[in-house]
């Protein structure tokens, strides 16, 4: 990697867009400490998925670590809505907000959809527009060609293309550096660690800026999307964003500096350190919702002949743990009025937290439960 050389600068007219060189070609790995620090990573990621096998009902849980990714990422977009109003229906978020909500449930579909999708395509140029095209779905990019790689220039930063940080590669060579990177991804020729191909793969693909408009959010996707289609991860349970949300300046300094400096290496490290900062956090979490499940449990086995229809609500909390009394009726079967006693039980037993405040309309969370993800 030391001979590492990112692209070049190509004079158009009055501005300069960056040509990326391709990355799929033999690679060689002789830094000491990448390696060191690679190990770490693996041995992170491993225990990560071991972790995860070993969770009952673990499909419960996932959904919540998709919306948090699906906040996370859009956070770095600029996007304001957080978990509590991500698990909202729509016609209880306020009118000024609802941009921000429908971009984030569209995440939510898009990643959904894309781990549904590697079981008949493969990770792929076709796959990744697919993804687009949902995320962008009647949403505020839903005029900037959702699901086709872009026809003209875009720019990073800056009011014009003047004066921009980045100006990426013109739209007539995008076929050809996506194809490069969907044939480097399959390339098992010619070996080169999966982690570190990845964070080549996502710096190459946002160098790239293929589309109009998400490519941000797709770049991230798509670092669970490999991990999972290479069977690293048997389940989707690793996500960067809140890492590159929390570090956003050095991650935006990092993917320049490979642009400007050829420092692929530091890339590589920061990248790395996110993943076993990542996975030990999410490890964590899975303890602690096990932990909360047993002591739960417990709690509701004090309800006696309530306790099944408790049970059926914590069920639907696990994935969804924002509620109201309507909710709870439907979920465990029951009548208005056996759905408020129900209520009043999580109540007292601190499980469930009204937040509205008011005397219709009210709203309930697994407060417990939410915070592990905050």
């Amino acid at each position: 990697m030391k001979n590492f050389q990112s692209g070049r600068l190509v004079q158009q007219g009055h501005y300069k867009s960056f040509q990326p060189n391709t990355i799929n070609r033999a690679w060689v790995l002789d830094n000491m400490a990448l390696i060191q620090l690679l190990g770490q990573a693996d041995r992170a990621l491993g225990k990560l998925d071991m972790y995860s096998g070993y969770i009952p009902n673990i499909d419960l849980f996932i959904r919540m670590h998709v919306l948090k990714e699906a906040t996370q990422s859009s956070r770095i977009e600029g996007t304001q809505t957080n978990m509590e109003e991500a698990l909202l229906e729509k016609e209880d978020v306020a009118p000024d907000k609802r941009d921000d909500w429908e971009e984030v449930q569209n995440y939510v579909a898009a990643m959904n959809q894309a781990i549904e999708g590697l079981k008949s395509l493969p990770f792929s140029a076709r796959l990744v527009r697919e993804t687009h095209k949902t995320l962008l779905q009647g949403v505020r990019g839903k005029h900037k060609q959702p699901g086709e790689f872009r026809h003209s220039q875009n720019w990073i930063g800056g009011a014009s293309i003047s004066d921009a940080v980045f100006v990426p590669p013109v739209y007539t060579s995008i076929a050809e550096l996506m194809g490069d990177i969907e044939q480097f991804v399959h390339n098992d020729a010619e070996y080169f660690p999966e982690l570190l191909k990845i964070a080549l793969v996502h710096y190459q693909f946002e160098t790239i800026h293929p589309f109009l408009d998400g490519n941000g959010r797709v770049g991230r996707l798509l670092i669970t999307l490999y991990l999972v289609s290479r069977g690293i991860l048997k389940q989707p349970v690793l996500y960067l964003s809140d890492f590159f949300e929390r570090n956003r300046t050095h991650y935006y300094d990092n993917l320049m500096r490979v642009r400007e400096k050829n420092d692929l290496l530091q890339w590589f490290k920061f990248f790395l350190v996110g993943v076993v900062e990542t996975a030990q956090s999410s490890i964590a979490t899975f303890d602690n919702i096990l932990t909360l499940q047993k002591q739960v449990d417990s709690q509701l086995q004090t309800l006696g002949s309530r306790t099944a229809n408790a049970q059926k609500v914590l069920h639907y909390l696990y994935q969804h743990p924002l509620v109201d009394a309507a909710k709870v009726g439907q979920v465990a079967e029951v009548s208005a009025a056996s759905a408020y006693k129900l209520i009043a039980d999580l109540e007292r037993l601190e499980i469930l937290k009204e937040i509205t405040g008011g005397k219709r309309g009210k709203m309930y969370v697994f407060d417990a439960y939410l915070n592990l993800f905050k």
